[in-house]
């Protein structure tokens, strides 16, 4: 195709640490966990995870398909909170946890002992006069103030939208370039790459984000003082940042088919107009030859068992097994 470029076979290094990082990503979905607020991979990011990890010279490391979420900053100096456990559960009422130093928060307010009220990779549903936007942002607070709430620092509410946020490893500049041309195209304009170089003896291995912050959102919504949690806008304005979020995880999800796209394309990896991986009629031939020939063995040792009674008594074969042999 136009845009398919030639590219560098992988170094040993590099394969050494895609294989690394596929084995910890092939755990089950219900077993694996990461330190994100989700503990896992997003769903409406994998299956673009899993094609470019199919892809020789490209893995990915870390990835946010986009989120929407409201957060408690942490604390901003390093004195005692008092009135305020580590928002673990067990530890509320435990004196040794309800006063005790804590990190400090940086700028943006992550870190120092905050903690996330809403937190969705997915649009928000609600229903504007019908659910209580207070409950839908996590501002609620069924727990009554604690007499000593005014000595304890007060802590700003954010509410954030953030796009998509790939980091890929590359296995060399060639692929980090394309991969950089492939996601400014798509929107990501913030995207950049980092370890352009190497050791002498060591295989380059540029590290890239695929980012933009052009569909940031943020904006301060409350303040938690102790575990009295006040919303300092209206409903209407919370109902409306809910609103933009939404339109804004279309765009991104707009953006990140443009990105997927483009790679598969410079990648000479073609596709239908549907998204789905396109071959020639040789490849399908053949694929469809491959599936058949695995039918008939299945079915040939599902009829073995059967004659030596190795399926269940009433030996009934799925009929949704037998498929017309297209080939």
């Amino acid at each position: 195709m136009k845009n398919a470029q030639k590219l560098p076979s992988p170094s040993a290094a590099f394969t050494e640490k895609k294989q690394r990082i596929l084995q910890q990503l092939s755990i089950p979905a219900d077993e694996y966990t990461d330190a994100s607020p989700k503990g896992s991979i997003d769903i409406g990011i994998r299956d673009l995870i899993d094609e470019f990890n199919a892809l020789d010279g490209f893995v990915t490391t870390s990835s946010c398909a986009g989120r929407v979420s409201v957060f408690v900053e942490g604390v901003k100096s390093a004195a005692t909170v008092v009135g305020e456990g580590s928002g673990d559960e067990g530890t509320e009422g435990n004196e040794s946890e309800a006063a005790r130093p804590t990190t400090v928060a940086g700028v943006g307010g992550k870190g120092g002992g905050g903690n996330w009220l809403l937190v969705s990779h997915d649009p928000v549903d609600f229903e504007i006069g019908k659910d209580d936007p207070l409950v839908v942002c996590g501002l609620h607070n069924d727990r009554e103030s604690c007499s000593n709430d005014h000595e304890a620092a007060s802590r700003l509410i954010h509410f954030k939208f953030e796009p998509m946020i790939l980091h890929v490893l590359t296995a060399s500049p060639e692929h980090a370039q394309l991969l950089l041309r492939c996601g400014l195209q798509a929107g990501f304009r913030e995207s950049g790459a980092i370890n352009l170089t190497a050791a002498p003896g060591e295989p380059v291995m540029p590290m890239v984000a695929i980012r933009s912050m052009g569909l940031l959102l943020e904006s301060l919504i409350g303040e938690q003082i102790g575990t009295r949690r006040t919303c300092t806008v209206t409903p209407g304005y919370l109902w409306r940042l809910l609103d933009i979020s939404s339109q804004r995880f279309q765009e991104n999800t707009k953006r990140i088919a443009r990105f997927r796209a483009a790679v598969l394309e410079a990648t000479n990896v073609k596709i239908n107009k549907d998204g789905t991986e396109w071959e020639d009629s040789e490849a399908r031939r053949v694929r469809k030859r491959e599936e058949g020939l695995c039918r008939r063995e299945e079915l040939l040792q599902r009829q073995q068992n059967q004659s030596t009674g190795l399926l269940p008594e009433d030996g009934q074969i799925d009929d949704g097994f037998l498929e017309p042999n297209l080939t």
